[in-house]
């Protein structure tokens, strides 16, 4: 009896299929929470799931409590490139898949991305797909650097399986850019769970000292120059000097390389007393309930995931004109966009917004409306477990 237990559940083990889940690094980014959510959804019957990171990140802890999910961390898998470590990661994971009898791999982020889809093809996995969280190359690189990247992604795209992108922005940039064919793209959006930021929040501005009558103006992003921080606190500084408004606060959620800088300029501008950095926070629709307009200045995009996480929580949007993000912010009607660096006009379209307070209202509501169901969890779950029974992202 035993015997014959042990050959069933063996044998429905191995019926499933082996997917194998690569990202760089488990921090508190878009890109890591879209895959969390993602491995949180599959159908832990259809699937052996496993993951391959970096030995260290704020959600590395969050992806080993999945259960069902085995996760495996390297300490040669790092963002910055590194030619030694990238061919040990190489190594390291074309060895697991082979460990692990492995028939999907599914990659995130950059630099696995590359490294991720190399060791699959070299282990002859024949359904790789990667996606695409903003491409790797972008118009602020150095032309050999940005010429190198695009190599790097033509040459993986050439891969069976496909690309998913989460914006039809990097899809028409992919294509105008000769990486993979036009049929092997595929777009499936970030999926949101609506609910969570449905529930009302009592308490966020009492928390920072801060009562209903003062106007908070929010920025959730990493401390990196591709976020451009340093633009937000001049926009603060721009913005107050404009209102003369004591009321209006800045919140500035998140960390990272830039974070010096960010406190040298608040002091220079004399805004201590107006600008917070609150750092890494787990409980972004709280946060987001404490706020009355969220700004984000990013330099490129593929589609942020806070611009869409602010629209759910029904609050206008002005954002620079970056990636995908015109796809969801339309002017006027969910939120407004400026050009990247021009925190003057960006200044302008947050002051028609804080003297209205009926605007932001209807901004906000139509913001959350116009997303409507494609971008929910379950939504892309679905269509994740359908391209994993096809294979291939062409049909």
């Amino acid at each position: 009896m035993v015997a014959a237990l042990f050959l069933f559940y063996n044998t429905v083990h191995m019926s499933r299929i082996n997917i194998l889940y690569i990202i760089t690094k488990p921090e508190l980014g878009g890109a890591q929470l879209q895959l969390l959510t993602l491995l949180r959804g599959l159908e832990k019957e259809r699937y052996n799931i496993f993951l391959f990171t970096a030995e260290e990140g704020p959600l590395l802890n969050d992806f080993r409590a999945i259960n069902g999910v085995r996760v495996r961390t390297s300490r040669f898998l790092a963002p910055p490139v590194n030619p030694f470590k990238d061919l040990c990661a190489l190594f390291e994971i074309r060895r697991f898949i082979g460990e692990n009898n492995i028939t999907i791999v599914h990659t995130h982020s950059s630099k696995a991305g590359i490294v991720g889809r190399l060791a699959a093809r070299w282990a002859g996995v024949e359904n790789i797909f990667h996606t695409v969280h903003g491409w790797s190359f972008n118009d602020y690189q150095p032309w050999p650097v940005r010429r190198m990247y695009i190599f790097l992604e033509r040459f993986a795209a050439c891969f069976p399986g496909g690309l998913i992108v989460v914006s039809d922005f990097d899809r028409r940039k992919g294509i105008a850019e000769r990486i993979g064919k036009e049929s092997g793209y595929r777009l499936i959006r970030y999926g949101i769970d609506f609910f969570s930021f449905r529930v009302p929040y009592p308490g966020v501005r009492e928390e920072f000292g801060w009562d209903d009558s003062v106007l908070v103006i929010g920025n959730i992003s990493c401390f990196k120059p591709q976020k451009a921080p340093l633009d937000f606190i001049k926009f603060a500084f721009l913005l107050k000097q404009k209102t003369g408004n004591r009321k209006i606060k800045f919140l500035l959620v998140g960390d990272g390389i830039l974070r010096r800088r960010i406190e040298k300029l608040v002091s220079v501008l004399g805004l201590e007393d107006d600008v917070v950095l609150s750092g890494w926070r787990r409980d972004i629709p709280r946060i987001l309930a404490g706020m009355d307009i969220v700004v984000l200045t990013s330099l490129w995009e593929g589609l942020p995931i806070s611009v869409l996480e602010a629209m759910v929580s029904s609050l206008p949007v002005v954002a620079t004109d970056t990636g995908g993000i015109s796809e969801v912010v339309v002017e006027g009607i969910t939120g407004y966009l400026v050009k990247p660096r021009d925190m003057p006009d960006m200044c302008g379209k947050v002051s028609l917004l804080l003297n209205e307070e009926q605007m932001r209202k209807k901004i906000g509501s139509q913001a959350r409306k116009s997303l409507g169901s494609i971008y929910t969890v379950e939504y892309m779950i679905h269509q994740y477990q359908e391209l994993y029974r096809r294979g291939q992202v062409s049909d």
